[in-house]
This record gives structure tokens, sequence and C-alpha cells, in this order.
């Protein structure tokens, strides 16, 4: 069967609304499973469909479907012993692609790669190592291939067979090396260098509209200097700003006819302004501004027509505001159709495009996706990405806002378990990072695992959370185990006060930020929480500088450490007092500890050092996958996990006789 054809039938489910309630909550294999369907992207003519689909031993493969024959569809490109995980139309026929290890543990790969591929599956070539020799294919004899050190970094539109790829410094080179930028053929194997000139520390690259490099951003000693490529090719110091303050405006889309798109601060948030070339100032009013949420999107850009079509934003859920009125009916037609969901239309030449991608999101089912036809204005179904779950067993997710202790307002993303409203046990689930943006209100597999075992899920952006405005992110600088900490007891109060969960029955879980969290929770916060689960937790701020192998940067250890987190050197007791490691003996609640073998963001040093701290009467189960990194990928390590947390809050968060 076709991949079109077997998607459909499964996409199929995606409208029964009404089916029952299973007397048993789907297996954890249902929920972090790979997908049956992910990431369909169309063909710069939109003629073409390029998808990843799950096969045989669960292995992600690449195939193209000509949407306008609908014959059965091509596999062009597939690993015996891992997945293709990312993929991107090069032109209208060629693609590149990336291989990720295997769901089950069976082998591993350090690094990506970069495979291109054409649509009837010819000309299949490596381009960038992986550390993975059986991928090889082919003889070795004039091999072209780049080190493993190099990372895809963009498509082009230009009508060559070309990419852009970064090249990131080997680990005993010196920060100041930075990231390159080249021009990769992607037939031949030739790569142009493409950062002669540019300054040295580049951590971050911007190309214009043709991937012509514009201006690049250099992170040193704390400052974050922006320079911009002049038309003599020269590179200028063009902005120099604080690296975590952020005073002034930052680039974010060169267009064409000199426009230039650009990010400040307005009213709190920050908001898309269009710059003026004659200040070079933002404009006073900005194109895009989000009522508590920063601007943190992409643009929809047709280059055949050089128009600049809408943005795609995300506040509570995601959405595109269109400019372009065809869209803007479009996007009209699609929702009455598709009613309950957010719908995100994707396409490369939108305005004359025969067809149109649809991701129809959901926060009680993971996406499903659907092909848009405009000239008919019909839909067709191409598939969910995880078909086995049902709308009846998942939980409603919403966000709320309230105030924390000291005024400061917190947002929180609430999953309720199906099921009658009632006082139910509860899960604070503390997102890592932690100066990131930790929720989004789509399905997401952690949050509706725990809600279908019956428990209500908080999931607080805590204070220095990022993308809600300065005051929430500054309010967290210094406050590991402090005032973040809080703001997880504040969350657990607001809950009760909504009637929403048995405040005697309450664990707090998470991963590396988070697993920290759970453990702060279990050291200080035994009245709040009943138990405590961590996965890849940080046991300590000291040993988060101490240890020289972690992949944590000098330039963080050295700047940002110190300032948003804490300074070894002047902090020493604010540190003592936030170290679950070092206050371990005074823990009395059951833990849940996890850890991988292969973690360098958070070495299992971390976790075998705080057992060692602990009590010997200390209730803990203790669990290394010794394959694992910074969390879980192998679907066979999920599955043991999520069913260790299953039977230990099941055995701790049990209501009483």
């Amino acid at each position: 069967m076709s991949v079109i054809l077997r998607a459909a039938v499964l996409a199929l489910s995606v409208l029964g609304w009404a089916a029952p309630v299973l007397a048993e909550p789907p297996p954890a294999k249902a929920f972090f499973s790979r997908p049956a369907l992910r990431a369909p992207k169309l063909s710069p003519s939109g003629r073409y469909l390029a998808v990843q689909s799950s096969g045989k031993e669960d292995r992600m493969f690449l195939a193209v479907i000509d949407l306008q024959t609908m014959e059965t569809a091509k596999v062009v490109a597939a690993f015996r012993d891992a997945d293709v995980y990312q993929h991107d139309w090069v032109s209208e026929d060629r693609l590149v692609l990336q291989a990720s290890e295997s769901p089950d543990g069976s082998r591993r790969v350090d690094n990506p790669g970069l495979w291109a591929v054409n649509r009837d599956g010819s000309e299949f070539r490596q381009l960038i190592q992986a550390n993975q020799y059986t991928f090889t294919t082919g003889t070795l004899i004039n091999d072209r291939r780049l080190d493993a050190n190099y990372r895809f970094f963009k498509t082009l539109r230009d009508g060559s067979s070309d990419v852009l790829v970064l090249r990131l410094p080997w680990s005993h080179e010196a920060d100041r090396v930075g990231l390159q930028l080249s021009r990769l053929d992607t037939k031949t194997g030739q790569v142009k260098n493409l950062s002669q000139g540019a300054p040295e520390h580049v951590g971050e690259w911007l190309v214009d509209w043709r991937g012509e490099p514009r201006a690049v951003e250099a992170t040193v000693q704390g400052r974050a200097r922006i320079y911009r490529r002049e038309a003599d090719g020269q590179w200028k110091l063009w902005i120099d700003d604080d690296a975590h303050r952020r005073q002034q405006f930052e680039p974010y889309w060169f267009g064409p006819d000199g426009v230039v798109l650009v990010t400040a601060g307005y009213g709190g948030t920050s908001a898309l302004f269009k710059l003026d070339p004659q200040t070079n100032k933002p404009e006073p009013q900005p194109l895009v501004r989000l009522d508590g949420y920063d601007y943190h999107g992409r643009l929809i850009f047709d280059p055949v027509a050089r128009k600049l079509l809408g943005a795609r934003y995300e506040t509570d859920a995601f959405g595109t505001a269109w400019v372009d009125a065809s869209m803007k009916a479009i996007q009209a037609d699609i929702d009455a159709k598709l009613p309950g969901f957010v719908n995100l239309i994707d396409c490369d030449r939108c305005l004359d495009a025969p067809f149109l991608v649809v991701s129809a999101m959901s926060d009680r089912l993971p996406t499903s996706y659907w092909i848009y036809k405009p000239a008919t204005q019909t839909l067709q179904p191409l598939g969910r990405a995880q078909p086995g779950l049902k709308i009846a067993d998942m939980g409603e997710r919403d966000v709320v806002r309230f105030k924390a202790r000291d005024g400061l307002t917190l947002p929180l993303l609430v999953t309720q378990p199906p099921g009658p409203a009632a006082r139910r046990p509860a899960v604070v689930l503390v997102h890592g990072g932690p100066y990131v943006r930790g929720t989004h209100w789509a399905w997401e597999p952690d949050a509706q695992f725990l809600a279908s075992r019956g428990y209500v899920v908080l999931e607080p952006e805590f204070r220095g959370s990022s993308g809600y405005g300065w005051e929430l992110f500054h309010a967290g600088w210094k406050q590991w185990g402090l005032a973040m900490q809080t703001d997880l007891a504040d969350t657990v109060a607001f809950a009760d006060k909504q009637g929403w969960i048995d405040r005697s029955r309450v664990c707090v879980m998470g991963a590396s930020y988070g697993g920290y969290a759970a453990l702060m929770g279990a050291v200080t916060q035994g009245d709040v929480f009943k138990c405590a689960v961590s996965w890849v937790g940080v046991t300590d701020i000291g040993l988060m500088d101490s240890i020289h192998w972690s992949d944590f940067s000098e330039e963080w250890k050295q700047y940002g450490m110190k300032r948003l987190v804490a300074d070894v050197a002047t902090d020493a007791e604010q540190i003592r007092q936030t170290s679950p490691l070092q206050r371990a003996k005074e823990i009395k609640m059951p833990l849940l500890v996890a850890y991988g073998g292969l973690d360098r963001r958070v070495p299992i040093k971390h976790g075998t050092e705080f057992r060692a701290a602990l009590r010997p009467d200390q209730p803990i189960e203790w669990v290394v996958y010794p394959d694992e990194g910074h969390g879980w990928f192998n679907l066979k390590t999920n599955e043991d996990f999520w069913g260790r947390v299953e039977r230990f809050l099941g055995k701790h968060l049990a209501a009483p006789n």
C-alpha cells in the first residue's frame, strides 16, 4: 500500500470525536513510538511531497509523492540501522536529509551527517560524515565528504543544487574559532567558504532571502556584538549589546529591495518591526505585536512573487498573521473545514502552488496532516503522527495566568485528565533550560501520558522562563532553588484554590533544570510534595562549573552562568543552600532518579555523587540508561522509564484507604 493511501486510512480516525473511553489507558509505546508520519514538505513548485514515515523495525524512511498523479509513493532514502529525521528540498528535483540513531538503541549516530538524493531515488550521495561507518555507500575514491563537525544550515532557492552548511569548532579548538559558513554543492561535494573576513567568536549567522550572508553575532565576554556585511564585502560592527539584557534591536530578516526587519522591545515584550533605513532604528509601530508574549516566529515569503505573505507566531498556541488577502481567504476556508484545530499552512511558492500542506494541531491529538487544493478548495487527509491514540483518552490543555506570592504574574499550562471534573492527584512538571519557553499548548507525550493515568499536570512558566517578556525572565536571575522554587509551591496553592487537585497528593518531577527543581523540592518542600522524580537532573551548581568534560562553553561559565545562575567564587553560601547534593541528607520523601550514561550536558557524576550523599535509609529508585544522553531517545528507554514513573506515582500518590 502506498504511503499516502495507508496514511489516509489512518487519518480517518481524526474525525472520530465520539470514540469511547478505554477501560485501560494506552500503553507508553503509543505515546513515545516513532510517528507514523512526520514533516511533510512540498517541493518548490508544490507538485511533489517529501514525507517521513515509519516502516519495518520502526525505522523512519523518506518517500516522495507526486501529488498530481497520486501514483505510489517512491521511497528515496532509508537506513538499515538508523532513522531519517530531517529533510528539505534543495530544488524541484533534489533533497537533502540527515540521520539519527535507531529507536531501539541498537545503534547510535554521534553526528547527523548529511546526504543528498534526487526525488526519483537516484544520485544518492553522502556529503557530511556521521561517525557511523555502516552508512558509507559506494566507492571512497575522490571522497569529498566533509568532517563530522559540519552541520546542515539552510537550503537556497536560487535554482542551484547548493545548500549552506556550518562548521562547528572541534572541542580542542579555541572558542574564538566560532561557526564558519560555507556553500556546499550537493551533486559534486565541492565546498566554498563564505566566512572570509568574518569576525571571531561567531555563534550565529543571518542570511538574506537569497541565502547571502548579511549579519553575524559574536558573543564575547558577556557582550553580543552584531556585525553587518557591507556592499564591499567587509564586516562592520553594527550593534554592541549586553548578551543577556538585550536593550537594542536585533536583526531578524533581510528581504528584497533593502527591506530589513528587526525585533525590539515594545511594552515589556519583544515585537517585530521594520527598520528605518534613514535612521537605522525600528519604525515607531511594530508589524507584529503579541500581547503578553515575545515574538518568536518565522516569516512566510514567496520567493517568486518576492512578496511577504505573513508571519507565523506563537502565543498560547501557534497561529499565522496573513497580510496577503488570498492566503487569508484560504486560511478561513481551511479553518471552516477543520474546526477545533489550529491549522498551519506550509508551502514554498504559496501564491501559485497547486497544493498546500496543512498541519492540524490540537491539545488532545498529535498533529494530523492534510493536502489542500486551492483550485477546488478541497482537503485530502494525509495521515496523523500517532494514529493509535484517541481523543477520548487524552487530557484537555489550557493556559492560565496567576499571581505568585510577590505579585509576579506566572503563565501556567494545565492538562486535565479525561473524565468529569474532580479533585485529583497532581504532578508539577518542571521544564528544563531553565531560561527558555518550556511549554507549548499542542499535544505533548509526557503530559498526556501522565494525564491518561489520571493526574492533573501543572506546567508553570516559573520566573526565568523566556518568551513572556523581560520582567518574567529577569526575575529568575540567580534564583535557582529560591524564588524559582517557591513559584512551584505557589502553583500548587493556585491549583488547589481552583478546586483542580487533591493537595495532599502532589509529586514534583522534571528533567535537567527540572530535575534539579524536583530534587530541591524534595529538600525544602516536604510540606508541598509527597515524592519527586528527577531525570538527567543537575544536583549541584558548583559541578556545572567544575566538570570540564561537559558541553558548557567557557563563555557561558564565565559570563552567563555567573550572572544568571551563581558565581562559584562569590556565591558559595547560596550555592550550598541551593544544592540538592550538599543537602541530600535532609530529604525524606521517596525519589525516582534516572541518568543517561552518555550525557555531556549533565554528566552522570551529578547523579552518582548525589546518590552517595543520601542517608542509607533514603527510599530511592535509581536507574541509568547507558546508551542515552541528555534525555531519552530510544523507545525501549521511554517504555521502561515511563513504566517506572507510572508505578512510582501509583504507589506514592494513591488515595488513602
